[in-house]
This record gives structure tokens, sequence and C-alpha cells, in this order.
């Protein structure tokens, strides 16, 4: 028997997790691998909530069997449609061909572009506002466009007070048997994957989740059924908090990220003299990555987190390292705003790599360059340590 958990009386999880996936989306590395979440409501009727990857479209059906024993299902409710979740609505309506779809208007349309066959008489479209009783659980819907996908909604069950939240607060990593946020060490096991998922996933749309944000604060919201990630009952304020901030684009914490790229190594000990100068000045919260070593999710979301940002660059083909100028590039089209940001270049002949970076920088939002630029022409000498210094403490006055 496939593992089924039961979340309240009348509701079952029946999702999944893939450990086996390796990057997310074909972009994005997931060492701790991701779940897929669907949930079964047992009420006069019966009702799915969203399916699951193709990956585990077998399991995902027995258990739904399982569960039914025999009985029809009712209502399939499509949150949002992309593949993760939405790859098994054309199995579960070919298995239950009279089961009454409901989703938006627009994700009738993407269903049909995945291949999705449901008849006209069987779809049912809601809107913002919009509540459908399946018994004695009675479902309030709240649109949710572009948090991530144009088609999402959410719903509000008013019996239980529970949010399912499409993929609004989402986190990678398997559940391996744990379901609720406080199975979890948050902190330890779970932060660093919210932020990892919420940064690369959802943060180009910080408008829109703001605007969600909104709508789920007139909700006495008790829990929160995501599909990706642990269901929240516990810590709901930390979970909202840290999207509240993420969508504003405030930093987490005062703290120093140096970020650096280096062909021979000459860059690099720019950037490690600064670090060990803020430290010796009684900077703690400092990070520091080499960007050809690590993925640019990572950068990205470590990005998000701190205050303030440092780029150390050599000048390549008169322009930008490569692998920098694509994390300058992703940090554009993810919308990070709200820096302070520091620049370090090399160069041997035409020392390039500062004034580009700046030109990409300033096309976003309230990123404040300091003026205390580094040059180092080929390796450190002590007209770029005594710049590096200067920097240090220009970084301190603005913390």
């Amino acid at each position: 028997m496939y593992n089924i958990r039961k979340i309240t009386e009348d509701l079952y999880y029946i999702g999944s997790d893939d450990i086996r996936l390796e990057l997310f989306e074909n972009i994005h590395p997931i060492e701790k691998g991701v779940s897929y979440n669907s949930y079964l409501l047992l009420d006069e009727k019966s009702v799915l909530f969203d399916t699951v990857d193709a990956s585990k479209g077998k399991e995902f059906l027995e258990k739904i069997k399982a569960i039914l024993n025999g009985k029809e299902l009712d209502y399939l409710v499509v949150h949002h449609v992309e593949p993760d979740h939405g790859a098994m609505i054309g199995e579960v309506v070919g298995l239950y061909p009279n089961v009454k779809v409901v989703a938006s208007k627009q994700a009738f349309v993407f269903m049909k572009q995945f291949g999705a066959k449901i008849e006209e008489n069987n779809m049912v479209i809601v809107k913002e506002g919009d509540k459908v009783s399946f018994g004695k659980h009675e479902f309030v819907f709240v649109g949710a466009p572009m948090v991530h996908w144009p088609e999402a909604l959410v719903s509000f069950d008013t019996t239980t007070n529970t949010l399912f939240s499409a993929d609004a607060f989402g986190t990678f990593s398997c559940l391996y048997g744990r379901l609720f946020d406080d199975d979890f060490n948050i902190e330890l096991e779970l932060m660093e994957e919210m932020r990892k998922y919420y940064t690369n996933i959802v943060g180009k749309f910080g408008v829109q989740v703001q605007t969600l944000l909104k709508k789920a604060s007139t909700l006495d919201i008790k829990m929160i059924c995501p599909l990706h990630g642990p269901i929240w009952r516990t810590n709901l304020g930390l979970l909202l908090d840290k999207y509240n901030k993420w969508s504003k684009y405030e930093p987490e914490q005062h703290g120093v990220l140096i970020c650096y790229a280096s062909m021979y190594g000459n860059t690099e000990a720019g950037a490690m003299l600064l670090a060990n100068r803020l430290k010796e000045k009684g900077l703690h919260n400092i990070a520091v990555y080499d960007v050809s070593k690590t993925d640019v999710s990572t950068l990205i979301a470590e990005t998000f987190k701190y205050s303030h940002l440092v780029l150390a660059s050599p000048t390549y083909n008169m322009g930008i390292f490569p692998i920098m100028h694509n994390y300058l590039e992703d940090m554009k089209a993810l919308n990070v705003q709200n820096k302070i940001v520091g620049i370090i270049e090399n160069g041997t002949w035409a020392c390039k790599a500062g004034d580009e970076m700046i030109k990409i920088i300033k096309e976003m939002k309230n990123m404040i360059v300091l003026e205390e630029k580094v040059k180092i022409m080929s390796s450190l000498n002590e007209e770029s340590e005594r710049e590096i210094e200067n920097m240090a403490d220009s970084i301190l006055k603005t913390l």
C-alpha cells in the first residue's frame, strides 16, 4: 500500500517525494529533492485538490483509488496547471469521466494546451470571490495571478480555516515522512530551501505576492496546504513574515555578500582581503561565493538575504566575466532591488568590468553603488589594498 497520510478527519495527503530529480524546472539544483503535494477531501462530495508530476503518476492514481474505495470522484480543483502539479489532470478525468473540474477560465485554456480533454459540461469556472460547497466544507476562491503563473487561484476552506495556496508558501526538499512544519527544525532544515524556492521561482513577482498577502490577511488562516513542502499549522507568523520581506525585497539580515569571479586568483585575492578587513573591523555576518563554483540559484537566494552586495570581476573580452554577467542578468530578471553595492574590478590593460557591472546594476531599482570602487591592475598592490580598506570602512558606515 502506498503511503497515505491523514491531515484531518476527512482530508488526506496523497502527494509524493521526488529525490531523483536533480534539476527543478531543469535549471535549479535541488540536493534535497522536492515534494509534489495533492490533497483529497471526503465530504458529501469527494474533492481532489491538484495532481502531481507525471513521474509519480502511477502511485498517485493508486492512492486516489484506495481512499475512494470504489466510490466516484466528484470534483477536481485545479489551482495551478504547471506540469509538476497538472500532469495527471487528463488521467484523472479519464479514470473518472464524470468528475467536475473547478478552475479559473485561463486554467482551462492551459489544460487544453497541455492535452487534457475535459468536456465543457464538466467545467466549473470560478473567479475571485466565488464560493463552492462540497457538503459541510465551503470554499471561497481567491485570485493569485502571477504567483507565479497567470491562471493561479488559491482556495480557502471556511469550515476549517485552511488555505490551499498553490505554489505560494512552498519550499524545496522532500518531506521524508514528515508532513507539518512543526516536524522540522525550520532554521536548520527548511529556511535555506524556502528562500531558494521563493527567490528563484516566485521572486520576480513581489508586487503580486504582496497583493496575495493582503488578501490572506483578511482570512482567519489556521493551516496552509501548499503544492510543495510541508503543511503549515504552527509557524504561520514566521512564514508570512518571510514572504512579506522577500516580496518587498527587504533584506533579512544586515550583512555583506561578496561574490567574485577570478581567472588566476588575483580577483579572488581582492575579495578575500575585503572579507578579512571587514572581519577585523568587527563585522561577522559575511558570506563569500565564487560565482564559477556556485549555482546561480544559490547566489540569488543569498542576494535576497543580505543588505550589502560586493561584486568582484576581472575584465573579459572588454566586458564582465561571463558567469558574473549571467548572475547580474539573473538578478535583474528576478527583480532584485534595495541593495548597497560595492564594485571590485580587475584588468591588465583595459579595466572595463566595473563600469559594465554598474550599468546593469543601475537598471535595477533602489540600488546604491558605493563611490569607493576598487581597481586591481593585474594583481593587488598598495593602492588597491588601500582602496579595499576604504571600501570596508564605507560598508561599515552604511551598515
